[in-house]
């Protein structure tokens, strides 16, 4: 039996989701289109409403309804201390922990020459212009623990660090080859508070 073209473009739009394989694509599609589809709705109207409203913040590019996110403009934030991390789950993930409390700076990505993704892709300009304000004494590269995230940390630090800026490292307890997201709450606000020297 041929499944409707349809249903098929459903199945070929989940499996672009992270860790979503055919198999997995098809079962989902075919419960929301048998068994929930008043959900499938909601999934739907979800996602209409968050691509019309959802952007990524002016100043650190997280996601927010507003130009500025509600981190950027808290004033209960530490203004000294900025946390570069790969991407929006990421600061999820810190915030969490609710070990830190200055503000970050989202790079929607990590160096990666081999699929043209170079500095000027993740903004490291911007995050050099935000760094060389004033207030700000600290940098956190919270880069994942994968090789392309331990280069974009050594790049970052190497046009920070001349700048007088302390540059920091999440400590080890994230383990070698380890994503920000998937590391668990404990670890992760240890490794937070137990950040080591770039240099």
């Amino acid at each position: 039996m041929k499944t409707p073209q349809a249903l098929e473009s459903v199945i070929d739009s989940l499996k672009k989701l992270p860790g979503v394989g055919p198999k997995a694509a098809q079962r989902m599609a075919f419960h929301l289109m048998q068994h929930d589809k008043e959900g499938a709705q909601n999934i739907a109207e979800a996602l209409i409403n968050a691509l019309g409203r959802v952007r990524h913040c002016e100043r650190c590019n997280n996601f927010s309804e507003q130009p500025v996110c509600d981190l950027c403009q808290s004033m209960k934030r530490d203004d000294s201390v900025i946390c570069v991390v790969e991407m929006p789950s990421d600061v999820q993930s810190i915030e969490q922990t609710q070990s830190f409390k200055g503000h970050y700076f989202v790079l929607l990505g990590r160096l990666s020459p081999l699929d043209g993704v170079g500095p000027k892709e993740i903004g490291l300009d911007r995050l050099i212009a935000r760094a060389s304000e004033d207030v700000v004494k600290e940098v956190i590269v919270a880069t994942n623990f994968t090789n392309e995230g331990e280069a974009t940390a050594h790049y970052i630090s190497e046009k920070l660090i001349p700048l007088g800026l302390t540059v920091t490292r999440l400590s080890r307890g994230v383990p070698a080859g380890g994503e920000i997201e998937y590391v668990d709450i404990g670890t992760l606000a240890q490794s937070i508070i137990e950040r080591k020297s770039a240099d």
